[in-house]
């Protein structure tokens, strides 16, 4: 297949192409290169997907309506994964601005090329954040979801409301997913684990909310990634009462207390972490928590990872990365062409 992955320099984007690549399909991925995170790791992903026959990258921003007007004009996708997006909840409290630009507008403009092109199919990521302050667990995709208590999470709520009336309207096959927690190899900087063992490796102090009393569904990519694959090839069928549109939870459906969690990393780097114990942060929630029933029963998804088996390739990630050969990766990064 001819498949279009937007965000594609990003965590999941870039292993999402390294696995369709490897199954011979074609991939023309599009980012932005934004700095909410460190930069040149993402320009560090791209630098492994570049050399790649089957891999075309443009460097683009999805809230740009005439740039994704071209994009779709001038070319026909047999999917579309949009992983482009804003991401982090605190950060919504600071740039709102970015979420609506990115996840609002951009996200309209992907619906309205796959209106246009005749998108066999749309695969959009949504958040677990969309549940809220839902108190019942674990989450299905069945519960109420109106009491998002981010900015973020709003927007993500709103994606999947956008996609049902496209999806309704156009008769085009949507699937949301829902991811819990993502973490692994090539991760986002700005996430709980990446700072964990960042701190600990440098012996600084890490930030603990809610005294640790917090638990997440902890997802190890390639489980994420699996789930993904299996879901693009899996186009809904809509009835006469129904459009052609699903929602998924992907999770590890596993909830893990934070303390657990930190301990495990200790174990793994053999060094003891300085805890600096905060109360519950302004976005945050208590618990997620994913019932996959649905994703099992539908494309056979089924979570392998344990949390000490996925720690353990991303700590020996990070040090080889950040410590080791792979640290200069990306710092020859703009004389590189990405056209």
């Amino acid at each position: 297949m001819k498949i279009l992955i937007t965000g594609v320099a990003g965590f999941i984007g870039y292993h999402l192409t390294q696995r369709l690549l490897a199954e011979g399909n074609q991939v023309y991925g599009v980012d932005n290169l934004n700095n909410y995170y460190d930069i040149t790791l993402k320009q560090a992903r791209l630098e492994q997907l570049l050399p790649q026959t089957r891999f075309t990258f443009d460097y683009l921003d999805i809230s740009d309506r005439s740039l994704v007007s071209q994009l779709f004009e001038q070319n026909q996708f047999d999917c579309v994964v949009n992983l482009a997006a804003q991401a982090g909840v605190r950060y919504s409290l600071q740039n709102p601005h970015a979420y609506v630009d990115s996840n609002l507008v951009g996200f309209t403009n992907i619906l309205e090329g796959c209106r246009h092109s005749q998108v066999k199919h749309l695969v959009f990521a949504s958040s677990s954040s969309v549940y809220g302050a839902n108190t019942k667990v674990p989450f299905a995709v069945t519960d109420n979801v109106d009491r998002p208590v981010s900015l973020y999470a709003a927007t993500k709520k709103a994606n999947e409301l956008m996609a049902h009336s496209y999806s309704h309207l156009y008769d085009i096959p949507m699937t949301g997913l829902r991811f819990f927690t993502v973490y692994g190899e090539w991760g986002r900087p700005d996430m709980a684990y990446f700072k964990f063992v960042k701190a600990i490796a440098e012996d600084r102090p890490i930030d603990v909310y809610n005294y640790g009393k917090m638990q997440r569904d902890f997802t190890y990519i390639d489980d994420i990634v699996e789930g993904i694959v299996r879901v693009i090839v899996r186009i809904p069928q809509g009835t006469s009462q129904q459009p052609p549109y699903k929602i998924y939870n992907i999770g590890n459906n596993n909830p893990v207390e934070l303390g657990e969690f930190i301990t495990t990393i200790e174990n793994i780097m053999g060094k003891a972490a300085q805890k600096k114990m905060l109360p519950m942060q302004p976005g945050d929630v208590v618990t997620t928590y994913a019932d996959v029933d649905d994703l099992m029963a539908d494309v056979g998804f089924q979570p392998v990872t344990s949390i000490s088996e996925g720690l353990e390739k991303f700590v020996n990630w990070y040090q080889e990365y950040y410590i080791g050969k792979l640290s200069s990766i990306g710092k020859n990064s703009p004389a590189i062409s990405y056209k």
